[in-house]
């Protein structure tokens, strides 16, 4: 009995720390001077052990942001953006994730997102420093940020940045890095990883 109650200690607090961690990044992300001034925020709804974006999504749809969802095509690699104005409503697509009904009316046309202040928030298995990402094999978030003129923003836990995929033999020649990355320990612009302008402090754990 007392083993089992020492495994399940343990598995409660590696879930509180990891909300900790994922409320840190959550308050760093809305302390970005691209996310104030943006005015569409493109994010994916959180799926699995993804860093989750609910929060931040209330918190943009609150100072009137407009917020956009991904749908995934059934042709190779095809995205689609759709403004949502709240989580409801939302349908899982065939890979389990949850994303907005398909309306045409609700479409963001990426040229006229790449034209206004837009902040992208990406997800990923892990990242490295130079914005690299490990995704899930489908190819559409590389074929998004190939197109895509705004800022794009990688979410990860500390654990999860890596020095380099590169040296690990992982990247590919069509990977697209992500402008900054951020954990709850640190924000960087990763052309120059360092502390971004608005966490020239790093955060605490």
């Amino acid at each position: 009995m007392s083993s089992k109650k020492a495994e399940l200690r343990k598995k409660m607090r590696a879930l509180r720390e990891r909300d900790a961690y994922d409320g840190a990044i959550a308050d760093a992300v809305c302390e970005l001077s691209e996310f104030k001034r943006a005015g569409l925020i493109l994010t994916y709804a959180s799926f699995g052990s993804e860093v989750p974006t609910d929060d931040i999504m209330r918190r943009a749809w609150l100072a009137g942001k407009r917020v956009a969802l991904p749908r995934c095509g059934s042709e190779p690699h095809a995205m689609t953006w759709h403004v949502v104005e709240s989580l409801e409503g939302l349908v899982r697509s065939s890979f389990g994730m949850r994303e907005p009904p398909f309306d045409r009316s609700t479409q963001v046309s990426l040229q006229d997102a790449s034209r206004e202040k837009t902040l992208a928030l990406v997800p990923g298995i892990c990242f490295d420093e130079r914005g690299y990402r490990l995704g899930y094999g489908g190819g559409y978030y590389d074929a998004f940020l190939g197109g895509f003129g705004g800022t794009s923003v990688g979410l990860c836990r500390e654990a999860e940045l890596l020095a380099s995929l590169a040296e690990l033999g992982v990247l590919e020649a069509h990977d697209i890095p992500v402008d900054m990355v951020v954990t709850q320990r640190r924000c960087f612009y990763c052309s120059r990883p360092r502390a971004c302008a608005d966490c020239e402090r790093w955060l605490t754990e």
